[in-house]
């Protein structure tokens, strides 16, 4: 998503629309930002086990943005008896983390990266007389059972063929050539006599009464058209020295810019809870609106309207500079179409410094003060100085 925004930026300014490319520049910017906040666990019992500070979660849940933790809870997943397939968010990983060097949103050597690849290989990695083989998330259950007999709405996740080909992809990513070239040779193991590659394959011992042979294709769907484009992919990628479908806008402005974000944004749907000092706080809603603000508990505020964004969103972006002292901001909306106040305070928690999630490094607040700018309210429903209603 983050890169397909980029690509939209590049034809609304074929389209001579240069402010809907910069807004969509600019959201790009600040879900890049908070990849971090939101996947990546530091300090969990996973961590310690491999040796290493944090690493990527599969996924978060729609309210992370207002946890205090990345990651917090837990989710049950799929293909699991009734009352099982309970786990952590925080201890629940993926190859899928790699998706963020392949998308150019992450350094193939970035430490975090590094980490995360060390988790995966530690729990999800199995090694097969063909060659690695992935699973794709731990307490899968979507494969046969511990004795071979058929998955059944339950069963246990095996090693899927499609993901070597994903990992051959970060191996010429990071410049080890040789290993992607294994990894090419191993999906072609992985192949049955008549070069179909299956959906999964078998990742125990032999039982020969139900056809299955360790690293050999198990009773998933063959051929899964998936991986075999994942294996011409990577057939690609080799033939030209790269990864061949890594997206141009996102390493320009990312890998080789070292592009920062300079807001975050809140929307109804996924509030955020903290505005670190610096960065401006980017609200967006559905119509339009005058954001009626303080960062003084409501002893002096501030109006500030609504720009349409003509992608169905209305969008305001509060700044807060250095005169403001650290503490918290208080909003609420005045919606003129309808002639109503909003009738709820929100708020918003404003803290020091942030850290720059695509090096690790502290974001410079170095750039420019713009001032909100400023709307009327209507006399008739002008606020109280806390107004709700």
């Amino acid at each position: 998503e983050i890169a397909a925004l980029l690509s939209a930026a590049e034809m609304a300014e074929t389209c001579g629309e240069p402010g809907l490319a910069v807004y969509l520049r600019e959201t790009a910017d600040s879900w890049n930002a908070e990849i971090e906040s939101l996947l990546y666990v530091t300090d969990t019992p996973l961590a310690r086990e491999v040796g290493v500070d944090g690493y990527y979660v599969r996924y978060a849940a729609p309210n992370q943005r207002s946890a205090e933790k990345p990651a917090a809870g837990t989710a049950t997943l799929q293909n699991h008896r009734s009352g099982n397939g309970h786990i952590s968010l925080a201890e629940l990983v993926s190859p899928d983390a790699l998706a963020l060097v392949r998308f150019g949103l992450r350094k193939p050597d970035d430490t975090r990266i590094l980490n995360t690849i060390r988790v995966i290989d530690h729990v999800l990695k199995v090694e097969t007389p063909h060659g690695p083989a992935w699973h794709r998330y731990n307490d899968d259950g979507y494969g046969e059972h511990a004795d071979g007999s058929p998955f059944d709405g339950a069963g246990i996740g095996r090693a899927w063929p499609l993901l070597t080909g994903e990992r051959g992809h970060y191996e010429l990513a990071v410049g080890r050539r040789d290993n992607a070239e294994k990894m090419v040779v191993a999906m072609e193991g992985f192949a049955n006599d008549s070069g179909l590659i299956s959906e999964q394959v078998w990742d125990s011992l032999d039982i020969p009464e139900h056809q299955l042979y360790f690293g050999r294709p198990s009773g998933s769907a063959m051929p899964l058209v998936w991986a075999h484009a994942e294996y011409l992919k990577l057939r690609r990628s080799l033939e030209d020295g790269k990864v061949f479908d890594m997206p141009t806008h996102t390493v320009e402005r990312y890998l080789r810019q070292r592009n920062t974000c300079k807001r975050t944004y809140w929307r109804f749907a996924q509030p955020c809870r903290m505005l670190p000092d610096g960065l401006t706080l980017r609200i967006e809603v559905f119509a339009k609106a005058i954001i009626h603000w303080s960062t003084d508990n409501w002893a002096t505020s501030h109006e500030t309207g609504t720009t349409d964004s003509a992608l169905g969103l209305h969008y305001a972006d509060l700044s807060c500079n250095e005169s403001y002292s650290l503490g918290s901001l208080q909003f609420t909306f005045y919606w003129p179409d309808s002639e109503r106040w909003e009738g709820k305070n929100y708020e918003v928690d404003m803290q020091e410094a942030p850290v720059d999630y695509t090096d690790g490094q502290t974001r410079q607040n170095n750039f420019d003060f713009n001032p909100a700018t400023t709307q009327s309210l209507p006399r008739r429903c002008a606020p109280s100085p806390s107004p709700l209603g």
